[in-house]
């Protein structure tokens, strides 16, 4: 008896450790199908163009997840609620029929390769290593506001006995004028005291803004008369004459600082120093969708093969492999969405277009190998491959 629950457990342990090499191989093989046909779009732990895919097995079943890499429009022009939702949140950007280019085995080995990834652990941030001694000693300082109510008391005093202060120095101020202008009497009115400082201040107080805008006379020029129209001989307002004197401190100090000495750069100066700190700064941004490229075209035979083969790993799956356009635009046609000179081309592959289902690829291909897909795609025109989309955007 023994010996038969011996050989059962045996047998049973051959049996699962099969099934873990055979499920083992399926994700490997699964991993391979991804890596070509899936994760330009998709990623495990993040959205892309498509959703992030871990556990989309325990949310959606295996059975829904084949049918939908199959062919995703047939699930939604059914009305399938899970596919609707997908389609709709991912701005509507088709997912590429695999039917006809994955077998079901495939697609299987897929979703395997999902399961697989999915029940890894997620990966533990490394904290920054940092000095136990410093950290121990000298904490970090944090700047925190204080409001003006949780001040101490004495503050708070301080504050009342300089605004009394304040208040007691205006009164006495106006007490002293009040009494000043009744000692002197009508003599306020003297036109020698209403010319001095202390009469235009007083007077000022008193509400005469003569001091602001000058003394109107009320007398016409008697040699000023054109067509009916007399001139009176006004006053300039004191602030206007003393805004012109001013300007004319201000250009003779103008003149001799850009014009004399040359101390100072002029406009054409300054226009030619911006730009070339602009050149600077585009070239060490190279992350600037906005920074001017000058790339040629690339021609020779091995850069135009590189460019092939790049495309087929990698762009084919929305744009066909004969770049007739499936779920992206068709790249054969003289019409372009983005710009179809090389250097339009170049940015659109690097800085992608996430809002219509492009990803960015910079981080995933080189400069040489986006000028080389750049240059591909371009070798394509003209070529009227079969079953070619409809073209879109505007001829070039």
């Amino acid at each position: 008896m023994k010996r038969r629950l011996s050989g059962l457990a045996l047998a049973t342990g051959l049996h699962l450790m099969g099934a873990t090499a055979v499920q083992a191989q399926d994700a490997v093989e699964g991993k391979k199908v991804f890596d070509a046909n899936c994760n330009v779009c998709h990623s495990i732990e993040s959205d892309v163009v498509g959703p992030a895919l871990k556990n989309v097995h325990e949310r959606r079943g295996d059975e829904w997840l084949v049918k939908f890499i199959q062919n995703s429009q047939e699930l939604v022009k059914a009305g399938d609620k899970d596919a609707v939702e997908v389609f709709e949140k991912f701005n509507k950007v088709p997912m590429p029929a695999f039917a006809g280019s994955l077998s079901e085995e495939d697609i299987t080995n897929v979703v395997a390769y999902i399961k697989e990834e999915s029940s890894k652990p997620a990966e533990a941030a490394v904290a920054p290593v940092t000095d136990q001694t410093n950290a121990s000693t000298t904490p970090p300082a944090t700047e925190q506001g204080v409001s003006f109510g949780e001040l101490p008391l004495i503050v708070h005093i301080i504050f009342i006995l300089a605004g009394i202060i304040v208040l007691l120095t205006i009164i006495t101020v106006v007490v002293q004028f009040r009494v000043f202008t009744t000692m002197l009497g009508d003599s306020i009115y003297d036109m020698d005291f209403r010319k001095s400082f202390a009469g235009r201040v007083l007077f000022l107080m008193r509400g005469d803004t003569t001091v602001m805008t000058g003394e109107a006379k009320d007398k016409l020029h008697s040699t000023h008369d054109f067509d009916g129209i007399q001139e009176y001989d006004n006053d300039l307002p004191p602030w206007w004459k003393a805004l012109f004197y001013v300007t004319i401190v201000f250009a003779v100090g103008y003149m001799l600082h850009y014009h004399v000495f040359r101390t100072g750069a002029l406009q054409t100066e300054e226009y030619e120093m911006e730009m070339e700190q602009a050149a600077l700064f585009a070239a060490q941004n190279a992350d600037d969708p906005n920074a001017e490229t000058n790339y040629e075209v690339l021609t020779d035979a091995s850069a135009l093969e590189s460019g092939k083969s790049l495309f087929n790993t990698n762009c084919a799956a929305c744009h066909g492999q004969e770049g007739q356009g499936t779920v992206g635009p068709n790249l054969t046609d003289e019409y372009w969405l983005h710009g179809g000179d090389v250097n339009a081309i170049f940015k659109t592959i690097k800085f992608g277009v996430p809002a219509k289902g492009m990803v960015p690829w910079q981080g995933k291909l080189t400069k040489d190998q986006i000028l080389e897909v750049s240059s591909y795609i371009l070798s394509l025109q003209g070529t009227n491959p079969a079953n070619a989309k409809e073209p879109q955007g505007e001829k070039e």
